[in-house]
């Protein structure tokens, strides 16, 4: 049974850095596709980074030089450090496994097969 628990969310103000964490159990994690995902109220969830299985990554442009997503197979665990955090950076943040290698459209949701609870991030002025 896949389970991914993500932690590290909080409350910072505009500026600030937080480091997400995503544990992973009953997953080959090293070999595929894992993703951060973010949802912000009245609004769809979105890819915010991607790690591939040999370790390359994408990100979605309004991250990109802000956020690193990275992963540490020994501990099975994922990352998302988040540097120069904004207002607009506030969100449910979701931890995310696919079962393949990353798709192209590594940003849809709908490509991922199992999903963390969340971890709420919130960057105040």
């Amino acid at each position: 049974q896949v389970q991914l628990v993500e932690s590290g969310g909080g409350s910072v103000q505009a500026g600030g850095s937080l480091r997400l964490s995503c544990a992973a159990s009953g997953y080959t994690f090293s070999r595929f596709c894992m993703g951060w995902f973010r949802q912000a109220p009245g609004k769809e969830r979105e890819g915010v980074a991607a790690i591939y299985g040999d370790g390359g990554a994408s990100y979605a442009d309004s991250v990109k030089s802000r956020f690193t997503i990275s992963k540490d197979n020994a501990d099975n665990t994922l990352y998302l450090q988040m540097n120069s955090l904004q207002p607009e950076d506030t969100a449910m943040y979701y931890c995310a496994a696919d079962r393949g290698f990353c798709a192209r459209e590594w940003y849809i949701a709908r490509y991922y097969d199992y999903w963390g609870q969340g971890t709420q991030v919130t960057v105040s002025s």
